[in-house]
């Protein structure tokens, strides 16, 4: 019990450990560089001068011999941390803090110095406030500097001083700042980290400009009446500016950085219009475009209102597609991490699609016949028989996909939107095609027995569906919740074959049996299980990824494979199931000592998001291979052979990797 006790009682060991270092011996009169170095443990992390919307900055108490000084401390350019939609200045590894001590002239010998140390370190859960001594005993002389190295790595990582002041002007709702940098200097994501709190808006984003010789910064204001500003350039490399703005003239005008360029965009909008058309061929989209062909066949070739139903079928997916890029934009906006298909990552979303699906497999047995997609040839019903497509294409939204949603998150509000509304009217394309295009149109056959034959060989990929949504259902939340979506799709089942016998009977209760079914989904909605734990998948034998991970095992000279993946991912599975869990890639595998590591995107990692951001993508799959003594991993195609895999393992490890081999 004693030794229980004692170890019960030993103080906790700091997160974040302070070491006074000096880059050389005190020379009587002169200078000497100090560093408070902050060797910083995995996973905390520490805070700039300015912390941010949060945290507390480093307080230090000196005690130093009479008539010794010290200049102010120089922080090096901090990191950005999102937490929660707060913004934090902070520093997530080891780093130094330095300052000069001015020598007294008549010092000799030993030359203490001691210091009180207070600091903040904290994780993405918890902030402990920890404290500690620092001190050195410098031997007063004019020995060399032996610590020349590594102060020269750490003066590297400080922000350089610009010669020339900035300028800047303050507007109703914003802050421009002119800053003097030559127009050769390279820029790549800058970002403005403000030294004083309070004038500059933390998590609103940044835009930048390029004029001349000036690069021009536009932040939001958020509150005071500042007579200077200062704070640190980021240059987007590691390196960083440091600023002193006083009020002046700032230019209008000059290029917008971070514009992707006209034919980016167009590239986006064709690749998102090429994806849309493909969706069509998916299990969960293909039974709804045949049912709208069963339309125009039933309609007898009348052009004018096969046109109707066209505009207003492409109205709803443009309009869908639209809307679910919009709200998705509005998350992010919101400081969460969220990509496309983001509402798959919800328990509730997916018994929305699972009663959707039962509905419409039904519908297609003739069990009931589902207003919006009727045979009549109704403008309302057609246009909600595209959002109701846009809707179910989610999931599938994979190949030829992933480039033009990821760029299409990089562009202002008005361009995403359009390349989110592209891909509903691609979605829409075939359809409008066989309404203006009368030869197309003619040759849909007589209408006929045929159609109910369809119309079963239709059920079937939308059956497959609703089964796949009960799969995720229990992936994403477990068996109580896969039992419930079997419960839930039942008790609509119930309600809509009572339904299917009072229409064809035409009796009138049948608007009292739609009732009850939205109630059904309503309060499946409200009661479905929801995740108590995140997901983490251990598909072929793979560990979980971790970028630390891909780091230990490239140290080792390993060969990495890395795949970002997610239960909704139709195409994901695919790969998985045709190349990644072969028996001839895992021999392969075996053989080189490949390692793979998952990323599994289920839950909506935010750790997977940001790292699929930093490689433009907006959602899954995606594959790299790491090969040993290469700096860049090879991104393989997203559809994926057992060849391609094999291939790569039986490669020399000093062989270099040959891109889209």
């Amino acid at each position: 019990m004693p030794f229980s006790a004692a170890a019960q009682l030993a103080p906790r060991e700091n997160a974040i450990r302070p070491e006074l270092v000096a880059e050389g011996s005190a020379v009587p009169g002169g200078e000497v560089e100090l560093a408070i170095v902050m060797h910083t443990s995995p996973g905390w992390h520490g805070y700039w001068l300015n912390p941010g919307d949060a945290g507390l900055p480093m307080k230090i108490e000196w005690q130093l011999p009479k008539g010794a000084g010290l200049g102010p401390l120089r922080f090096p350019v901090p990191d950005r941390l999102l937490v929660a939609g707060i913004v934090n200045y902070v520093y997530e590894r080891d780093h130094a803090l330095l300052t000069r001590l001015s020598v007294p002239k008549d010092a000799s010998g030993m030359l203490p110095l001691r210091a009180e140390a207070q600091w903040l370190a904290c994780t993405d859960k918890v902030c402990v406030p920890e404290r500690g001594s620092i001190s050195i005993d410098l031997p007063v002389g004019k020995g060399s500097a032996t610590e020349r190295s590594r102060f020269d790595e750490w003066r590297r990582a400080l922000p350089r001083p610009l010669a020339s002041p900035a300028k800047f002007e303050l507007g109703k709702d914003k802050v421009e700042i002119a800053i003097p940098l030559p127009a050769s200097v390279e820029v790549g994501e800058p970002y403005f980290f403000p030294a004083e709190d309070g004038p500059i808006d933390y998590a609103a984003p940044q835009g930048f400009r390029r004029k001349g010789d000036l690069l021009i910064a536009e932040l939001q204001r958020r509150r005071g009446e500042p007579t200077r500003l200062s704070g640190v350039l980021a240059l987007g490399d590691g390196t960083g500016l440091e600023i002193n703005a006083v009020p002046g003239e700032v230019p209008n005008g000059g290029n917008r950085m971070g514009d992707l360029g006209f034919n980016a965009v167009v590239l986006a909008i064709l690749g998102a219009l090429l994806g849309g058309i493909l969706l069509n061929l998916m299990p969960c989209v293909f039974p709804i475009l045949g049912l709208k062909a069963l339309h125009l066949a039933k309609a007898g070739g009348d052009e004018r209102q096969a046109r109707r139903d066209a505009l207003a079928y492409a109205g709803g997916a443009v309009v869908g597609t639209g809307a679910l890029g919009g709200l998705l934009l509005a998350i992010r906006a919101g400081g969460a991490e969220a990509g496309w298909a983001f509402q798959l990552q919800d328990p509730r979303a997916i018994i929305v699609l699972l009663l959707l699906a039962t509905a419409i497999t039904l519908n297609l047995l003739r069990v009931f016949e589902l207003p919006v997609l009727a045979g009549e040839h109704d403008p309302k019903g057609s246009f909600g028989t595209g959002a109701l497509a846009a809707f179910v294409a989610t999931p599938c939204a994979g190949p030829f996909l992933g480039a033009a949603l990821g760029t299409a998150l990089l562009l202002p509000i008005y361009g995403s939107v359009a390349v989110f509304a592209a891909l509903g009217l691609g979605l829409a394309i075939p359809f409008l095609l066989v309404a203006f295009v009368p030869a197309l149109r003619k040759r849909l056959p007589q209408p006929g027995a045929w159609m109910v034959r369809l119309q079963r060989f239709l059920a079937i990929p939308m059956a497959a569906s609703a089964v796949g949504c009960l799969w995720l259902l229990y992936r994403l939340a477990g068996t109580g919740a896969f039992l419930f979506g079997l419960f839930a799709g039942a008790a609509l089942t119930i309600c809509l074959f009572f339904a299917g016998r009072i229409q064809r009977a035409g009796r009138p209760q049948v608007r009292f049996v739609a009732i009850l079914a939205l109630v059904i989904v309503i309060a499946a909605v409200a009661r479905v299980p929801m995740p108590t734990t995140s997901h983490v998948s251990a598909v072929a034998g793979g560990e979980t990824w971790s970028e630390a991970a891909v780091e230990k095992y490239g140290a080792e000279g390993k060969p990495v494979f890395v795949y970002f993946t997610a239960d909704w991912c139709l195409t994901c599975k695919v790969n998985e199931a045709g190349a990644i869990e072969r028996e001839a890639t895992r021999d392969a595998f075996r053989k080189a000592g490949v390692k793979v590591l998952v990323g599994d995107w289920t839950n909506g990692d935010p750790a997977i998001t940001r790292f699929l951001e930093s490689r433009g993508r907006a959602g899954v799959p995606l594959y790299l291979w790491y090969e040993p003594g290469q700096a860049e991993p090879e991104e393989l195609p997203q559809i994926l052979t057992p060849g391609m895999l094999v291939e790569r393992a039986g490669r020399e490890p000093s062989s270099p990797a040959k891109a889209g081999a």
